[in-house]
């Protein structure tokens, strides 16, 4: 056990070498790493929002929303169904949760509910998922067809729903320059978002209170929207909004989406290069760009609506077809809003609204506060450890406090390789693990005195004193490790930041503990070979 190859010698050699290296930047300001020559390590532990400050948001994902879209698609994709077959009907709508329709003519009802059973797609299959089901359930009592959207339907939406809006928020987040955000799903209907460093808590919760929904319609130029508004009836396929500027205008709108915005590629803020107000600068891909190019040529002299969450931004009157693919949003924006509007737009629309449940922001006071406890937690830790095992086994317990240090550096190298986000549960994690580390040398330690008692020789004590307890350090510090993977799993939050320091701690604490500490015995015997020892 105490034999070296020069091989094992350099790897260790350079192990600690890496973990010194790797945090060392921790301990400079992080302007100076700027300067640092390329290969170098620069990079810091990400401090989380506890530590840092910040803001802290958990939302809710209106999942109803995205079944109310579901159905009123539905009702759109049957009107046309039936209308392509001639089948007069009367009633079509929504109800509840339920679409509904009569069929006029009793003599085509089983052709009618054929077509819209046609609509239908199958959902679930695969893996170790259910057998592929139906999305719709139509039915029938009389004339009068009944169609529903299946309970598997609904999950899978609402998975689907879930994944995109994480994906939206992270693009969103992103785009505000942030370092290391926490998104992540909380229950069935529940996303976590933590920013740490972020200064601008409001315009975090307006980027992420906007669902973003952009389409292009056409205005209904065949009645005024206050003529609707006075004779209390819409005409069909219509809908009165109202303009996002501070008029609120009514428009009529036509119900039928021209254009959506899930076909733009891009969008940048920019200027008006006549007026020089802020304008938002958009592309289409090739599909949008052919379905605008198409209204646009089939509707000169129409005022088109440019619709985002239900308000109508901007109704410029087609002058002539733009072809291009591209096109400018304006209405009266501010630099900001601008901006913002671009970040929401080539973030993508969220497929459901986000409620904000809860919401708290961090001070970075408080974070500093909570950095300046951390550390003096970790110091008096550090140094009591270090004064008991120098007391306790004199120059053992030095080397022991010596494989400690490199033990620290090495998580804190670790942290910074993988840029992980340290929070006050990580600093706590990283205390228990400075407790823990030397549990293995005492073990050695104390096995090598039961050895020199029952009268063995100095390195055949050595020999069994670190052979020996071998299986019981693995067996202490395994279970310990499947404990933080667990806690790591099932934990969020501060739960996860506990678990990672200290799977990387014990990982590193039996390292420096057996390993190092072993080597620097193995040099210091083969240096000194002494006859006793004062352990």
């Amino acid at each position: 056990m105490l034999h070296f190859e020069r091989w094992k010698i350099i790897l260790v050699a350079l192990v600690c070498f890496a973990g010194f290296a790797y945090s060392a930047p921790n301990f400079f300001p992080k302007d100076s790493l700027t300067d640092m020559p390329a290969g170098l390590p620069d990079k810091q532990v990400n401090l989380g929002l506890d530590l840092r400050g910040g803001s802290y948001l958990l939302l809710e994902v209106d999942i109803d929303a995205v079944m109310k879209d579901r159905l009123q698609s539905l009702v759109g994709d049957i009107r046309k169904a039936l209308r392509d077959e001639s089948i007069r009907y009367t009633g079509l709508g929504v109800k509840g949760d339920v679409a509904t329709v009569r069929v006029t003519d009793p003599a085509q009802l089983d052709k009618a509910m054929q077509q819209i059973r046609d609509l239908s797609t199958l959902v679930g299959g695969g893996g170790f998922s259910a057998t592929p089901t139906r999305d719709i359930e139509v039915t029938n009592q009389g004339n009068q067809i009944s169609v529903k959207v299946t309970e598997a339907a609904r999950l899978a939406r609402q998975r689907s729903a879930m994944q995109q809006s994480i994906e939206i928020v992270r693009r969103r987040i992103d785009a505000l320059g942030t370092t290391e955000p926490v998104i992540q799903q909380q229950g069935a209907d529940r996303i976590l978002v933590q920013v740490p460093g972020l200064k601008d808590p409001e315009n975090l919760k307006n980027l992420l209170g906007q669902t973003a929904k952009l389409t292009f319609r056409l205005v209904n130029n065949s009645a005024s929207a206050q003529q609707a508004m006075q004779a209390g009836s819409v005409p069909a396929g219509s809908e009165i909004l109202y303009m996002q500027d501070n008029d609120k205008q009514p428009v009529l709108v036509e119900r039928q989406v021209m254009v959506g915005g899930d076909h733009l590629t891009d969008a940048q803020p920019g200027f008006d290069s006549r007026t020089g107000e802020p304008v938002v600068n958009f592309r289409f891909d090739s599909t949008g760009a052919r379905l605008f190019g198409d209204v646009t040529k089939n509707n000169v002299n129409r005022p088109f609506a440019i619709v985002l969450d239900g308000k109508v931004i901007s109704a410029p009157v087609i002058r002539e077809p733009i072809t291009g693919g591209q096109g400018q949003i304006s209405g009266s924006f501010t630099v900001a809003e601008a901006n913002n509007l671009a970040i929401l737009l080539r973030a993508g629309a969220l497929p459901a609204p986000l409620q904000i449940l809860e919401e708290r922001t961090v001070g970075p006071g408080l974070g500093a506060d909570s950095i300046a406890a951390g550390e003096i937690a970790s110091l008096i830790g550090f140094a009591a450890v270090i004064i008991f095992m120098a007391v306790t086994y004199g120059f053992f317990g030095v080397l022991a406090n010596v494989a400690l240090i490199i033990n620290v550096a090495l998580i804190m190298g670790v942290l910074s390789l993988l840029q992980a986000t340290l929070t006050l549960p990580g600093i706590a994690g990283i205390v228990l693990t400075i407790g823990m580390a030397v549990d293995a040398n005492v073990l050695i330690y104390e096995r090598i005195r039961e050895e020199l008692k029952a009268g063995k020789s100095v390195i055949a004590s050595l020999e069994a004193g670190y052979s020996r307890a071998l299986s019981t350090i693995l067996d202490a510090n395994i279970t310990t490790l499947i404990a933080a993977i667990v806690l790591f799993q099932l934990g969020s939050g501060p739960v996860r930041g506990f678990a990672v320091t200290l799977a990387i701690g014990v990982v590193t604490s039996v390292f420096t503990a057996f390993t190092v500490n072993r080597l620097f015995v193995a040099t210091w015997y083969q240096r000194r070979r002494p006859k006793t020892l004062n352990l």
